[in-house]
């Protein structure tokens, strides 16, 4: 029995569309993003009191990157590269890349989002943030030359570094940036990556996109 506990547009949505991308039945259990999360009960599953938690077969991960480790070992195919593997450490930076993106989205949607005065947000932080934003994608986009996906053929990779650009993609366009806006189009054309979205679950974001010098 798989149970992963989500919240619309977070980290959990990777783990979501690689469960979809595997074929692997499973339950979401939806969270707002507020205080519940503190809960006692959920704290037992996520100690910091974040989305994802993933329940599998009486184990609890709390990491959305080791959860997708995982989910490809556990089911091994093409999406992964096993130890031993020419593409392995390509495979492991890459996976991991993702939080790299994920970490400044995570900055910029405190500022846009959680903090609710405009006196409290920085309009310094908005655009460093994204800023580095563009230059995740730069080594997106020289890692795409001559490769139609991250390691060549579609794999988990995508899918984590994909979401990672999905939520940036609210705060920096993917303007100057050709392969990448191409290699997400047609990731993000995928089957799973649709099963994946918000549906009529409330969205985390109310906006497609938030301008670095927007403080309204």
């Amino acid at each position: 029995m798989i149970r992963l506990h989500h919240v619309p547009q977070s980290r959990s949505m990777r783990v979501l569309w690689l469960l979809h991308e595997l074929g692997l039945d499973h339950e979401v259990i939806p969270h707002p993003f507020d205080r519940s999360l503190r809960a006692p009960d959920y704290l037992a599953l996520s100690p910091a009191g974040r989305v994802p938690a993933l329940e599998i077969d009486g184990a609890v991960l709390f990491e959305s990157l080791a959860m997708m480790e995982f989910l490809c070992e556990l089911h091994p195919g093409p999406l992964w590269r096993a130890p031993g593997d020419a593409q392995r450490a390509d495979w492991l930076s890459w996976l991991h890349f993702a939080e790299t993106i994920s970490q400044h989205c995570a900055t910029l949607t405190q500022q846009h989002i959680m903090l609710r005065e405009d006196a409290m947000r920085s309009p310094i932080i908005m655009q460093l943030e994204a800023k580095r934003l563009g230059k995740c994608y730069a080594a997106i986009e020289a890692r795409l030359a001559g490769r139609a996906h991250l390691l060549g053929d579609f794999t988990a990779v995508d899918v984590a570094v994909g979401q990672a650009v999905y939520m940036a993609g609210h705060f920096a366009a993917l303007d100057g940036v050709p392969r990448v806006a191409d290699w997400y189009a047609r990731i993000t054309a995928r089957p799973a990556f649709k099963a994946a979205l918000p549906g009529g679950q409330q969205p985390l974001y109310a906006k497609p996109f938030y301008p670095a010098w927007e403080l309204a």
